[in-house]
């Protein structure tokens, strides 16, 4: 890949599709800057949460929003999220933020103040994010966009496991199923933005791919673009 040359990569998938995984080993490959959009929506979820705000009130949580602080930092190669000068990094991956993240998510006012920051960043360097719409709203002009999925089985295990080696004990793989059809629901079927497939994303089901094989596959689509 030519290392003047600006590039943007869309990941886009459902929960547990192993989005934020790939995206992070891309971006490693390629010294390019990741960006977990997901992480955002997760940071807002985390501030309703705390001010015992319902994450599905939207009215209260676009007034949150209007005076929110996010920023995302990169130390020592690790993306850190930083919700209002604290570093929240480690606060916002259990099930209640996921789901208050979906949640959040489906509030238009919510949306418009996180693309704005993304696509900001975006602007300015190249960049690999993922999420739900990066290919089909946050970066319609994207230089690769990927649809990445797997069966709900494979998602939730993925899950399942990522979570006991967090130390997430006390939550079990039925309940991390349940979560993720609960996601993947309220993200398709939202009306602004909803989780799609762009018309010019290439899709890989990954159920049967190991990380390698899924970042080998995307490293040769880039090399065949750039």
């Amino acid at each position: 890949m030519d290392s003047n040359k600006k590039i943007s990569i869309a990941i886009d998938g459902p929960a547990g599709a192993g989005k934020s995984t790939i995206a992070k080993l891309i971006s490693k490959k390629l010294k390019i800057v990741y960006l977990d959009t997901g992480a955002m929506y997760r940071s807002v979820a985390l501030k309703a949460i705390r001010q015992n705000i319902d994450t599905q009130d939207a009215k209260k949580v676009s007034d949150l929003v209007k005076d929110i602080n996010i920023e995302v930092k990169h130390i020592n190669e690790e993306q850190r999220i930083y919700l209002d000068g604290e570093d929240v990094t480690d606060f916002i991956r259990t099930p209640e933020v996921s789901i208050g993240a979906s949640n959040v998510a489906v509030i238009p006012e919510v949306r418009i103040k996180m693309v704005e920051l993304q696509r900001d960043i975006a602007s300015k360097c190249s960049v690999v994010m993922d999420g739900r719409d990066i290919g089909t709203y946050v970066l319609p002009n994207a230089t690769l966009k990927i649809f990445l999925t797997a069966s709900i089985e494979e998602r939730a295990k993925r899950r399942y496991n990522e979570q006991l080696l967090k130390g997430i004990t006390n939550v079990s793989y039925e309940e991390v199923k349940n979560d993720i059809l609960y996601r993947d629901k309220n993200d398709s079927s939202r009306a602004f933005a909803p989780l799609a497939k762009a018309e010019d994303a290439i899709e890989l089901d990954t159920t049967n791919m190991n990380i390698d094989e899924v970042v080998s596959k995307i490293l040769g689509l880039i090399e065949d673009i750039c």
